[in-house]
């Protein structure tokens, strides 16, 4: 049976990564029709998805399972691009990019590439999924994939937002029993990436995480028992007043409403990741 994942019309599949969503939902309420949803295939596995913008080349959001980890990032994995966002013909395992950059025409109207982010050194590859947050070696290549990565400032990606990263992932590490689900995203202001006098990349204005993980230790001290089984946190992208704000995920909702392009029954987590 030939399944076809990579660009979905849904992801309500197992092979279309339904997996790496809190009861197989994702969250709900964006308006735009351009979104391109993608189950993020490597090696013919689905590792997670991303809700893609083929029009500001960058992910709206990022949606993975959490794997316990001791936090150490590989550097050495090749770049990826999401070849069925050029073409439907493509094949639904995201694939290296190209050696020769004279290539990357071929897909750069529909999705990042190298060249993007070659020239602007203020900005990191900033992964929505972090090859941190995983643990097996497959998963951890699969996250560098453009399509998985926004413009980060330097000083908020290494600075607040890293920090916020390890916090989360020892705060599930020490204390969530079960499959944790985390969604990061981002808001846009209109600020571009330019190359060759071109807008190229959207820059974020805000970037937003947040998780879900029903099965968590009761007896957790109170300081984080209150951050179960669901919380969130925001960070402006930028050099400075960069901290994350730590919310609960209703009112990390209702920051967003009013910078996305949402309808107001916005919902990150399936009931807010409230168990049934």
């Amino acid at each position: 049976m030939h399944v076809n994942a990579g660009v979905v019309d849904d992801f309500n599949h197992i092979e279309r990564c339904k997996d790496s969503l809190y009861m197989g939902t994702p969250p709900r309420g964006y308006l735009s029709n351009s979104l391109k949803k993608i189950c993020q295939r490597y090696e013919d596995k689905p590792r997670f998805v991303s809700l893609y913008d083929p029009q500001k080349h960058i992910p709206v959001y990022s949606a993975y399972t959490f794997k316990k980890s001791d936090g150490e990032k590989r550097v050495d994995f090749p770049w990826m691009f999401e070849p069925q966002l050029a073409s439907d013909k493509g094949s639904s395992n995201m694939e290296p990019f190209p050696q020769s950059s004279h290539m990357h025409k071929n897909f750069e109207d529909t999705q990042a590439v190298l060249e993007d982010y070659a020239d602007v050194v203020q900005y990191e590859r900033g992964q929505l999924n972090p090859d941190q947050h995983q643990a097996d070696p497959l998963d951890k290549a699969a996250t560098y994939t453009l399509t998985n990565v926004v413009p980060q400032i330097k000083e908020f990606s290494v600075g607040p937002w890293a920090v916020h990263e390890q916090l989360i992932r020892k705060r599930l590490n020490n204390y969530c029993r079960g499959t944790a689900y985390i969604i990061t995203g981002v808001t846009t202001s209109g600020n571009m990436i330019r190359r060759d006098n071109l807008d190229r990349v959207a820059i974020p204005e805000y970037m937003w995480t947040a998780y879900c993980c029903t099965d968590f230790d009761h007896n957790a001290p109170y300081s984080v028992r209150y951050k179960f089984p669901v919380f969130g946190a925001y960070g402006l992208n930028d050099r400075v007043s960069n901290n994350m704000v730590e919310i609960p995920v209703k009112n990390l909702e209702k920051f967003l409403r009013g910078r996305m392009d949402v309808d107001k029954n916005f919902q990150i987590f399936y009931n807010d990741c409230v168990a049934d």
